[in-house]
């Protein structure tokens, strides 16, 4: 039995997606405009792509956002991967108590984050300061930050793709004369892939376009995209800057699509 849906409520979604869809559409359509600053528009134009990789300082932005992005997700998803097995297979006594450690990191304001980060950095640069040793926030400040938050993403998506299964497939491996490791390997892993994958283009994208922890954690000279264009956007909104934004939106659309087509259940599962 179908349920009609009030025109109030259907009228409201309406308005809610405008509210949150209209805005990046602007910007999108803005960045093939033809004129230099202001929002009048002059004619379709592409020339502004080309003009934003021809800027140094926004390829090394890139260079530095993809290798944070990159080698932030391939730590995060290993490390979640491990815990959300863990919290899976095991029946841990505190299970409750690290399911919500987990969920901290995401239900926190980032901001807060940010200066916690912050904050810790400074407390152990001063303590290596004492053994003569220091160190400046950048690429490795950055990179443990995203891993940080990222973790948590992996490790729930995982639990979450295995919920529905039971210890019962591995005993069942077993029973067949499979080793602990190949029950693994041909049982388990197959079933958390999606998973897997899944969280990984989730952290993958949560580090591409974060700006408030980055923005805390990176010292002078380091930046990502979302930084960079920050700065830019305090001299003024231009057409390669809102190119670069919607560079950004494109790969963060393909990057969800895809994370939410693999934790999709198949039909014949």
């Amino acid at each position: 039995m179908i349920r009609r849906t009030h025109p109030a409520l259907r009228a409201w979604a309406w308005l809610v997606y405008a509210f949150l869809y209209l805005p990046i559409i602007v910007l999108v359509v803005f960045s093939f405009n033809d004129s230099r600053f202001g929002a009048t528009w002059e004619g379709f134009t592409t020339k502004w792509y080309g003009v934003l990789f021809a800027r140094a300082d926004v390829r090394e932005a890139l260079a530095h956002t993809l290798e944070i992005a990159l080698l932030s997700t391939l730590v995060s998803t290993l490390l979640g991967t491990l815990v959300g097995l863990g919290l899976w297979r095991y029946t841990l006594r505190f299970r409750t108590a690290l399911t919500g450690l987990l969920v901290l990191p995401i239900v926190v304001p980032d901001v807060v984050m940010g200066v916690s980060l912050l904050m810790f950095y400074s407390f152990v640069r001063q303590g290596l300061e004492r053994a003569g040793w220091t160190f400046d926030n950048g690429f490795w400040t950055v990179l443990l930050a995203h891993v940080t938050f990222q973790i948590s993403y992996v490790a729930l998506t995982v639990r979450s793709r295995l919920a529905g299964y039971g210890p019962e497939l591995e005993e069942a491996a077993r029973d067949l004369g499979a080793s602990g490791w190949e029950s693994f390997r041909r049982v388990v892993l197959p079933l958390a892939m999606p998973g897997v994958l899944a969280g990984a283009l989730l952290a993958f994208t949560l580090s591409l376009d974060d700006f408030v922890v980055t923005y805390f954690t990176s010292g002078s000279g380091f930046s990502t995209l979302p930084v960079l264009i920050y700065t830019n956007v305090k001299r003024g909104v231009t057409p390669d800057i809102n190119a670069l934004s919607a560079l950004l939106v494109l790969v963060t659309v393909v990057a969800i699509v895809a994370a939410n087509a693999l934790l999709r259940p198949r039909r014949d599962a």
